[in-house]
């Protein structure tokens, strides 16, 4: 079934493996990032890019003004998130990345919703908790917990551990992570991109919220 994608953090290391992996698969008829400034895109008809002020007041109806011109195209709209700060997340106060994990993912899940997207993806990390002592894991926690309160229909949420191809991760720590069983070992950038293809691609997927971890990604993306 042919459907079209409204994303953010499209420009991102996994981000950017989703739209590879959508362009890939015909079913997928149309990708709209939503940036916040432009960027170069891959030169295919079906990919084009929005610039809006992530900070402003308004983003939340700005999303949901471009969600519902989307869906009165008339296939399915299935909305993503792929922000993520990368390896500078050290740098930043809990502050700054709750600003960003939360308030701007949060204002687009929202706008998604509200224009009537019912199908919503997000990237997250492995053992996120909003209970966590650790900063960034906490965080995530958070960003997962606020987004399951909007209420979309099916919430996917992908929690991968070192992932590697990433230009993030250190050569060395995805070597190592090789040697890590289970859920906090390496998975690849490219089957995490191919698992959120297929999980568009499965319209029976069901309903609530859905949480993917390595092994699931890595069995769904060999069903891309």
């Amino acid at each position: 079934m042919a459907y079209r994608i409204l994303i953010i953090g499209g420009t991102g290391q996994v981000g950017a493996a989703v739209i590879r992996a959508l362009l890939a698969t015909p079913s997928c008829v149309e990708i709209v990032m939503v940036n916040r400034r432009e960027v170069g895109i891959a030169a295919d008809p079906r990919l084009s890019q929005v610039v809006l002020d992530t900070s402003a007041a308004e983003f939340a109806d700005e999303v949901a003004r471009r969600a519902r011109d989307l869906l009165a195209l008339g296939e399915p709209v299935y909305a993503v998130s792929c922000v993520g700060v990368g390896s500078g997340s050290a740098k930043w106060s809990e502050d700054q990345l709750k600003a960003l994990e939360i308030g701007v993912v949060g204002s687009f899940a929202r706008g998604c919703h509200v224009a009537g997207i019912t199908h919503f993806a997000l990237l997250s990390a492995v053992g996120s908790n909003p209970k966590s002592r650790f900063r960034y894991v906490r965080v995530m926690g958070m960003k997962e917990a606020a987004i399951e309160t909007i209420g979309f229909k099916r919430l996917a949420i992908f929690r991968p551990g070192i992932i590697a191809g990433n230009a993030h991760t250190p050569g060395y720590v995805a070597w190592l992570g090789r040697l890590v069983p289970g859920r906090f070992g390496v998975v690849e950038q490219d089957d995490i991109g191919r698992a959120f293809v297929a999980e568009f691609n499965a319209a029976d997927g069901g309903s609530g919220v859905t949480y993917l971890e390595n092994g699931e990604m890595r069995r769904m993306s060999r069903s891309a």
